[in-house]
């Protein structure tokens, strides 16, 4: 039940973009076409609405990878890590002993984005629109940005209501 910070938010960002890096120098045909592209990353789900609210707790974190999409082919949509959150503040994931702190599972999408969109506008568009199982999953909870840097904390969803 302990808050999520500014600074455990920062780690979520450095473990998914290591992963990112170790994902690409596997597999060379993935970083060629998408090394460059990545536009925003975001944890997501119940651990999101934690940051919110502060109410539920972590059970695990979802961090979801968003990349404009290349006409060649789409982002591994498959593509699942799991990394430990290396420290056990939030406790520990059960049937996951050998991990010291809760476990973080990485996803990633590759999404249609006008040059023009900021991560924002492109990832409220995508959860607006609902078109796959996913977008449907995500929309129901919460998105946090955790990169690009500039934009740390930033909620996309829910959109705020005046």
């Amino acid at each position: 039940m302990k808050p999520i910070t500014r600074g455990d938010l920062r780690r979520l960002s450095d473990i998914a973009l290591r992963d990112l890096e170790s994902l690409f120098r596997r597999y060379p045909d993935t970083a060629h076409l998408y090394r460059h592209r990545l536009f925003a990353v975001a944890l997501c789900q119940g651990a999101a609405l934690h940051f919110l609210y502060g109410k539920n707790g972590v059970k695990d974190f979802d961090i979801w990878c968003f990349f404009k999409a290349h006409t060649k082919k789409p982002f591994p949509y498959r593509r699942h890590a799991r990394v430990d959150f290396g420290r056990p503040r939030f406790g520990k994931s059960r049937n996951w002993e050998h991990f010291v702190g809760r476990r973080v599972d990485i996803l990633g999408r590759s999404l249609k984005v006008a040059a023009y969109e900021s991560p924002e506008d492109a990832l409220r568009g995508y959860l607006l629109s609902s078109k796959t199982a996913s977008a449907r999953a995500l929309a129901k909870k919460a998105m946090i940005l955790l990169y690009p840097h500039t934009l740390l904390g930033t909620v996309v969803w829910p959109p705020k209501t005046n």
